[in-house]
């Protein structure tokens, strides 16, 4: 399977990785039963049906979490699961984080595909140990003998009013642990295929939803792209459409945006950021979580390493303030990127005439 990273790649390095090969793998699965161009779906029915095929497809993969049997899912992406396969296959939770998913790590050991899923990825930190220690390094701790196929999924970053501890994004968080792949998709297509491609692989995988992308449609069987010859945009999750919107005002006032969606945060596509930033000669980050060590910082480093000499201006990051996130709306939004900052890093980038950006959204 193509849109599976195989082991001994891993081992051998990021550079060794065909990310364009996991991604068109990922496509392929995405539209395999969606042939119609103009065929839409819900990022939560593509997670759902994604899920489902999985199961009806493999009897090793099973989903545990709180709420997602007989309530259907927080979040309703568990649907219909329990009646179809069961108590044994979709299980109800206490709120005990710690203890479900150790018992996912442990099942993952005796060749069992947990799906956990965590109401938000900050309740994740109470599981930090089992995520970190138990699957993350256990394959390389016992010399490729112990194999941990498991995922864990939820809604990661900000939402809407909910406050400090249920708004942080953790994609830089578990994109610094060797042994976890991380990936953050943000359209149907996206979703559907990248985590069909998650449970069908061999090693752990934490799998960053938005809660926000849960409801929004989009066709299924075309990549969100745009391509552009002025400056290179990299984004994921929801600020992917922030950077496409983003983009339309660049266009009309003569700055030529390419946007890419990273899907992944570990491994990193660096070649493919770096081609990017070698034609349009100027990298713009976008990313809700903060700017210290985080995912635009990293991209940064690669691209200074790799493509220094071909950047005509200072790269510019966009990302989320350096604060815990304020519960009142107004303050809220200041924390958090928006589409107009996104314009005006762009505009200082390419030497365009632009407002000042405020503190809350720059890094």
């Amino acid at each position: 399977m193509s849109g599976i990273i195989n082991r001994k790649m891993a081992t051998r390095g990021i550079s060794a990785l065909n990310m364009n090969q996991f991604l068109l793998g990922s496509r392929v699965f995405a539209s395999r039963n969606f042939s119609s161009a103009t065929k839409e779906m819900t990022v939560r029915d593509a997670l759902n049906s994604a899920l489902d095929e999985e199961m009806s497809a493999d009897p090793k993969v099973f989903i545990m979490g709180e709420e997602v049997g007989e309530y259907q899912g927080a979040y309703k992406i568990t649907k219909g699961l329990l009646n179809k396969y069961g108590p044994q296959r979709v299980l109800d939770t206490p709120i005990t984080e710690a203890g479900f998913t150790g018992m996912g790590v442990g099942a993952a050991y005796h060749g069992l595909k947990p799906v956990i899923e965590f109401m938000t990825f900050n309740f994740s930190m109470q599981a930090i140990d089992h995520i970190i220690n138990s699957a993350a390094k256990s394959n390389y701790m016992s010399a490729g003998q112990i194999s941990v196929p498991i995922v864990f999924r939820g809604p990661n970053g900000a939402a809407a009013g909910v406050g400090a501890q249920h708004s942080q994004c953790y994609a830089a968080w578990f994109g610094a642990c060797p042994g976890l792949k991380v990936l953050a998709p943000y359209s149907s297509e996206d979703a559907r295929g990248l985590l069909k491609a998650a449970i069908r692989d061999p090693d752990p995988v934490v799998f960053l939803e938005n809660e926000l992308l849960y409801g929004e449609s989009f066709p299924v069987s075309a990549e969100i792209e745009r391509e552009g010859k002025d400056i290179t945009i990299t984004a994921f999750s929801k600020m992917v459409g922030y950077a496409l919107k983003a983009a339309e005002i660049l266009a009309k006032e003569g700055i030529s945006a390419e946007v890419i969606n990273l899907r992944s945060i570990r491994p990193l596509d660096r070649s493919t950021i770096n081609a990017s930033v070698r034609k349009t000669n100027r990298l713009l980050t976008v990313e809700e979580g903060f700017p210290q060590h985080g995912v635009g910082a990293e991209i940064c480093a690669s691209v200074v390493e790799e493509s220094f000499e071909y950047l005509d201006a200072p790269v510019e990051r966009i990302s989320g303030a350096d604060v815990p996130m304020p519960y009142a709306a107004n303050l809220e939004r200041m924390a958090v990127p928006q589409i107009e900052d996104i314009v005006r890093g762009a505009k200082r980038a390419c030497y365009r005439a632009a407002k000042s950006v405020p503190m809350a959204a720059t890094a």
